[in-house]
């Protein structure tokens, strides 16, 4: 018998539609002789599954349910890709974790990890990974702190985002002093907490990874270069980038890369499919940008674009996650 699958889509930030694209990429990603795909939008306090016909059913939040054609319907497998809250937050693997649910990413604790990048920075500094010296500002203390104290220590240019967010959403790379100041009130705009972030000069480039039981799959690596300020929406969904796969560096350095890439996968207890961004400073350091748990999956997506260059089949990745997961949950 098919295996029911829902992707999980939307969620209440400035993600949303991007996240709404992602699930239309692997949803034709998967195998419809294999599953039965709903995607299941939240959104607004609303969650509903989109039915075939496009009509929506509400989900029963007590287990999971939906109903199709007079029948009750509870997936065997969640595909999480909401980028934000609360499918990146580690707030909807909780709920999964209580209601017995398989579901596609890593568990509680790594999402929220993950999530903040603040938090996510300093605990991998303490690891001895690379990263930039930053500090933050938080939303009702941010008069605390004075311009000069962060300049002082941050230096510009610099850049100021939310900390808990993606897709560049409030996000501003800051050249002046008196840029400083409304690029924080803009951040806090996207979420309470900001992240004032040193700038590296360098070339930027993100390498996916995903791991089974049985396998690893450490992806070629993707050189980003765009002639914005930096990768902002516009260069992500608009074209504004030149997305270089494989990456024009050295065997030796996307060895270094690739085995990283996999050592953080494994010490932080990584589930499905992770890419994590870096850049790459002078002396070939690597410097560790940010790490994501649900990367985006339209076709043009970073993911998809490795895993053809590793001469895998998108599909057959889909189910490797799938059947992994499901049969860790036997």
């Amino acid at each position: 018998m098919k295996k029911t699958i829902a992707i999980i889509c939307g969620g209440d930030t400035s993600e949303h539609d991007v996240s709404m694209r992602s699930a239309a990429g692997i949803e034709s990603f998967m195998d419809p002789e294999r599953y039965t795909i709903y995607k299941v939008e939240i959104h607004a306090g609303k969650w509903e599954a989109i039915l075939p016909d496009e009509s929506r059913a509400t989900v029963d939040r007590n287990d999971f349910t939906f109903e199709v054609a007079g029948e009750r319907i509870r997936p065997d497998f969640c595909y999480i890709t909401i980028h934000g809250a609360p499918g990146e937050n580690g707030v909807l693997q909780g709920y999964f974790d209580l209601i017995g649910m398989p579901y596609s990413t890593c568990n509680l604790l790594v999402e929220a990890l993950t999530y903040d990048k603040f938090v996510l920075n300093n605990y991998m500094r303490g690891l001895g990974v690379s990263v930039a010296d930053s500090l933050t500002v938080k939303y009702g203390h941010a008069d605390e702190v004075s311009d000069d104290d962060i300049l002082s220590r941050i230096g510009l240019p610099c850049f100021v985002k939310p900390a808990r967010g993606g897709s560049s959403f409030g996000t501003t790379k800051v050249k002046t002093a008196e840029a400083l100041r409304p690029a924080i009130n803009l951040a806090l705009e996207e979420g309470e907490d900001v992240m004032v972030e040193a700038f590296m000069q360098g070339t930027e480039i993100t390498c996916g990874c995903y791991k089974t039981k049985t396998a690893s799959h450490v992806f070629p690596i993707t050189e980003v270069v765009t002639t914005n300020e930096f990768f902002d929406y516009d260069a992500k969904y608009n074209g504004q980038v030149d997305e270089i796969t494989p990456a024009r560096i050295s065997d030796d350095l996307t060895r270094r890369v690739q085995t990283l890439t996999s050592h953080i996968y494994d010490i932080l207890g990584c589930h499905g499919i992770i890419r994590i961004d870096y850049i790459i400073t002078e002396g070939n350091k690597i410097n560790l940008l940010e790490i994501n748990t649900t990367p985006g999956m339209t076709p043009t997506s970073f993911i998809p674009q490795q895993v053809r260059a590793a001469g895998l089949d998108i599909r057959q990745v889909m189910t490797d996650i799938i059947e992994d997961t499901l049969s860790a949950a036997r």
